[in-house]
This record gives C-alpha cells, sequence and structure tokens, in this order.
C-alpha cells in the first residue's frame, strides 16, 4: 500500500516552503539595503529608504542608518536627521495612503505584512492613548507604517500624529547615531543584539515619567 502525504502535512509544508521563500526575499532586500553604504549616493539612498519603510517597504532605515553611521563615524548626526526627515514625511505618506486610499492600496499592504487583525487592536490604542500610540510604534519595534496607515483611517489629528513622529522617530534614529559617534563600530554588534530591548526600556522609562508628572512628583 503507498504511502499518501496527509492534507496537514502538505500544508505544512507548502507553509514551510512560503516562510523560506519570504525568508531569502528579506535576506536579499537587507544586502541590497547594506551596498548602499559603499555608494557614492547612500544618503540619498537612506532618505528614500526611511521614506518607503514608513508605509511600504520591509527592511527598517536602521540598517542602513548603522552602516553609513560606522564607515563614516564624524557625519553620524547627519545620517540620523536625513533619516528622521525620510521617515516622517513617508509618515506623512502612510497618513494619507490610509485616510484616502486604504481600500485600495492600505489594506494591501496590511495583508502583505498579516497585520489586518491588528487594527482593531490599533484603533483601541488610538482610543485609549492618541498620538501618545504612534510615538510608541514611531520608536519601538513596532511595524510603524501599521499606525501611520491607522492614524489616516482613523482620522488622527494629522498635527499631533506629525509631531509624535517626529519625536519618536528622530529620538531613535539619534539614540544609534549617538551611540556609533560615541563608541565607533564595536557599538554596532551591541546594537544589533540590544536594540529592541533599549527600545522597551526607553518606552518603560517614558511612561514612568508621565506617570509621575501626573501624580506630582
Amino acid at each position: 500500500m503507498g504511502f499518501k502525504m496527509s492534507d496537514s502535512v502538505k500544508d505544512g509544508a507548502v507553509m514551510t516552503s512560503e516562510s523560506a521563500k519570504k525568508s531569502h526575499i528579506i535576506r536579499r532586500l537587507y544586502d541590497w539595503v547594506l551596498n548602499w553604504a559603499n555608494s557614492p549616493h547612500g544618503t540619498t539612498a537612506l532618505f528614500m529608504l526611511a521614506f518607503i519603510e514608513s508605509s511600504v517597504f520591509i527592511v527598517p532605515p536602521d540598517v542602513l542608518l548603522i552602516a553609513l553611521s560606522v564607515s563614516k563615524q564624524k557625519k553620524a548626526f547627519k545620517y540620523a536627521l536625513v533619516c528622521s526627515a525620510g521617515s516622517v514625511l513617508g509618515g506623512a505618506l502612510g497618513y494619507f495612503i490610509g485616510y484616502a486610499f486604504f481600500n485600495i492600496i492600505g489594506v494591501k499592504i496590511l495583508e502583505f505584512y498579516h497585520a489586518v487583525d491588528k487594527f482593531q487592536q490599533v484603533q483601541l490604542i488610538f482610543n485609549d492613548y492618541g498620538a501618545w500610540g504612534v510615538a510608541v510604534a514611531g520608536f519601538t519595534p513596532i511595524p510603524y507604517k501599521v499606525f501611520t496607515i491607522a492614524a489616516g483611517v482613523f482620522k488622527l489629528n494629522f498635527a499631533a500624529f506629525i509631531i509624535a513622529s517626529l519625536l519618536s522617530r528622530s529620538a531613535r534614529f539619534f539614540l544609534v547615531a549617538g551611540l556609533i559617534y560615541k563608541f565607533g563600530a564595536p557599538i554596532k554588534v551591541f546594537i544589533d543584539k540590544y536594540f529592541n530591548i533599549l527600545c522597551v526600556v526607553f518606552i518603560i522609562l517614558l511612561i514612568l515619567g508621565f506617570y509621575a508628572i501626573k501624580v506630582g512628583f
């Protein structure tokens, strides 16, 4: 009697194959981004990467920001400024996509990142915290693009959105630039390994600070 593969095994094999394919694509995109660090157009590429990552692209601009800052340490803060500007302007594009073209473009972006089911949670965050939800997403590893698009869909105050984005994205990128400016190339390994933890610690301190202000300390 011949062996017949079950549907669950087939589905698992297909999912594994799709995951491997997606990981390969992401790796190639990651390497492509890094290659711009050796290009005379690296600064322009950094701006464009930060711009499109805020609404569409999968590779975070930190990758190129770190590579450029390590290669030209004295320009680290300049790169952080370029990265911040591109990211905030890209966030405005994400807001516009959510505001005017969600059913045409926005939903497809969210489907690609498997983030459609997160929308209700994001709405609750906006209801409770308003633009502070954007600020947290802008600094942490939480996908910023989900919040930029959602901010447009839920008609979050645009001025508050831009201010929250500017503060959080600048804080994130200038933190990276500051570490590299101070410690040089050796800090790259530390950033790669512990950046997510640093972000979480920063957010905890931020929340505690607001709580302290609220209770009058």
